[in-house]
């Protein structure tokens, strides 16, 4: 069990603690609790990176009237392109903040449609749901989950996703869980990619 666990360490880059290397033995066939993973990384020396808490303020718009909150915190999908999430996260860089916007889909929990760029606009929120519109297929209806970003309620914004037969979700008023997803997905990407690397940006 120990030396699965240390594969595990090193295929993870050494940033999978111990609740994750549970579900990653869990989904192999083992039966070990959590407990016995907690003794044996601890005894062995292992530990993961812990997540930093820290936020920057994104500035919020008024949800048009005709948005209501579909997901209502219901983040599971029977079929793919169904429900979507997007959000915006920011990244420290050499020289200065990059803002990335991302759009999952809730059925397979990849990222489908993506962008970056040095200010967080519209424009960078309708790039990153093009790219997602690109790969749907069948082109049905499917709900597009956001906060209440400025970006997401703007005019232009909405209108887009009418367009492209997208029924806009937005979060409640003051319920930061309701796009937990997208934030979830930020807070891993950061705790394993970012935290610990330096970015020039070219």
């Amino acid at each position: 069990m120990l030396e699965k666990i240390r594969g595990h360490h090193a295929a993870g880059d050494g940033v999978m603690g111990a609740p994750r290397m549970h579900e990653a033995l869990i989904y192999e066939g083992e039966t070990a609790s959590l407990n016995r993973i907690l003794r044996l990384t601890a005894a062995d020396g292992l530990a993961g990176v812990p997540q930093r808490r820290r936020r920057r303020h994104k500035p919020s718009g008024m949800r048009p009237a005709f948005v209501r909150n579909h997901l209502a915190r219901n983040f599971t999908a029977n079929e793919p392109n169904t429900k979507w999430v997007v959000d915006i996260t920011y990244l420290r860089t050499g020289e200065g903040w990059l803002y990335l916007c991302a759009v999952l889909d809730l059925y397979s929990g990849k990222v489908i449609g993506w962008s970056m760029a040095p200010v967080q606009d519209r424009h960078l929120v309708l790039k990153a749901v093009m790219m997602a519109c690109w790969q749907q297929r069948d082109r049905s209806e499917v709900i597009l989950h956001s906060d209440r970003g400025t970006q997401f309620t703007s005019a232009e914004y909405q209108q887009f996703l009418k367009d492209h037969l997208i029924a806009s979700s937005m979060n409640d008023g003051g319920h930061c869980g309701d796009n937990a997803a997208a934030e979830g997905f930020f807070g891993k990407l950061k705790l394993e990619q970012v935290y610990r690397r330096r970015y020039l940006m070219l």
